[in-house]
């Protein structure tokens, strides 16, 4: 029986995603309060729920958008995406269009 790949160590990649993600943290905290100035201008009488709601809204939808996309270009730099992109054929009958 073959022996499984041996997995990278995880200790750099790990402290990159943190790296960016401290930069994406100063990043949402700049949307969500851009975010909350645009309400407060735009209603006549802003409420102290909807300006946090809106800052949280904003600021954890970016957060999340920008964890995701990292955490997906850094499994495709260790090379986990690499069997699911393999397009070869196995044998004579397995058609893949």
């Amino acid at each position: 029986m073959p022996d499984p790949d041996p997995l990278p160590p995880l200790r750099p990649i790990r402290r990159q995603f943190l790296r960016v993600m401290r930069v994406a943290a100063l990043f949402a905290m700049a949307i969500a309060a851009l975010a909350m100035v645009l309400v407060a201008r735009g209603d006549t009488e802003p409420h102290v729920h909807m300006l946090i709601a809106t800052a949280l809204g904003a600021g954890l939808m970016v957060l999340l958008g920008i964890a995701l996309m990292t955490l997906l270009f850094l499994s495709n730099r260790m090379g986990q995406d690499s069997d699911a992109a393999d397009f070869t054929m196995k044998d004579d009958n397995d058609y893949r269009p």
